[in-house]
């Protein structure tokens, strides 16, 4: 391998499947595979398919492999390990649902924003299962994939909700 590969670079490995390097060792790397769990490799390698390098460092840090551990869970678990914040001026809240002739139905807002990041996470989720699905081919990959797109486009109603731009939902034509 010509290359050395740092600290949340993502490979897929023959044998073992999708991989994140996770520790430098002198000779090997320390891969977390999502199927198998962390396994040495030895930093000669060349049998693997290096999907995303970052560059290697000298120093490596507990923040610096607490930040590939959350890159790997977001990446391949569906896990939303960050706080999304809800915009301040929603903080404490109600959300009224009301018809003619029935009584209002009151939800705290947390609890909508809540369900709302939820949806969101799961359309994400989704979209990773539908690009990494073996059977699937390419067209079916893009037709699916418009799919999703809409969804969050007819989503972003609720980009009000979020204190952060980067937070919302994005439909299509908009990058």
């Amino acid at each position: 391998m010509d290359q050395l590969l740092g600290i949340g670079s993502r490979v897929k490995h023959p044998a073992y499947g999708d991989g994140v390097v996770v520790r430098l060792h002198v000779a090997a790397y320390e891969v977390c595979f999502i199927q198998f769990g962390i396994k040495m490799v030895g930093k000669d390698y060349s049998a693997w398919q290096v999907v995303e390098a970052l560059p290697a460092e000298e120093a490596v840090s507990f923040t610096e492999a607490e930040q590939s551990l959350v890159r790997i869970l977001r990446a391949w678990a569906g896990v939303s390990l960050e706080k999304v914040p809800l915009g301040d001026r929603w903080t404490g809240g109600k959300m009224v649902l009301q018809a003619d002739g029935i009584q209002p139905k009151e939800i705290p807002i947390e609890t909508f924003f809540h369900k709302i990041v939820m949806m969101r996470d799961r359309l994400r989720v989704l979209e990773q299962n539908i690009n990494a699905h073996k059977k699937l081919d390419d067209e079916d990959k893009v037709n699916l994939q418009q799919y999703i797109t809409r969804c969050y486009g007819s989503m972003t109603t609720f980009n009000v909700l979020f204190k952060n731009r980067e937070d919302y939902f994005v439909g299509e034509g908009k990058e």
